[in-house]
């Protein structure tokens, strides 16, 4: 179970929008995410992250996106999934063979 977060959803993407509105009204990237952080409450290093990730789905900055950092855990628990059942009943086939075996066990 995931811990609970600190910050809720709306106040993460109102930070991140008043920094992008910022840097666009000032024309200056540094000491944004300071300013804003400070103003809202915010830890400065979580909305520097939070400022990242929204570049990052935005196609400014490389990275992996939101969506695709889903799919991809999604896509882990499913093969992790589908690793346990296949050890299950790799171990159900090789005790139904030693049951079916005609010989006695030594």
């Amino acid at each position: 179970m995931a811990p609970p977060r600190k910050y809720s959803p709306e106040l993460r993407e109102r930070a991140v929008r008043m920094v992008f509105e910022l840097r666009e009204q000032t024309g200056e990237k540094t000491g944004s995410i300071a300013r804003i952080a400070d103003r809202l409450g915010v830890h400065r290093e979580a909305l520097r992250t939070w400022i990242r990730q929204a570049e990052v789905d935005g196609g400014q900055r490389r990275g992996t996106t939101t969506s695709d950092a889903q799919r991809i855990a999604d896509l882990e628990r499913e093969n992790h999934e589908l690793r346990r059942a296949n050890e299950i009943l790799k171990a159900a086939s090789a005790y139904f063979a030693r049951e079916l075996d005609p010989k006695p066990p030594r």
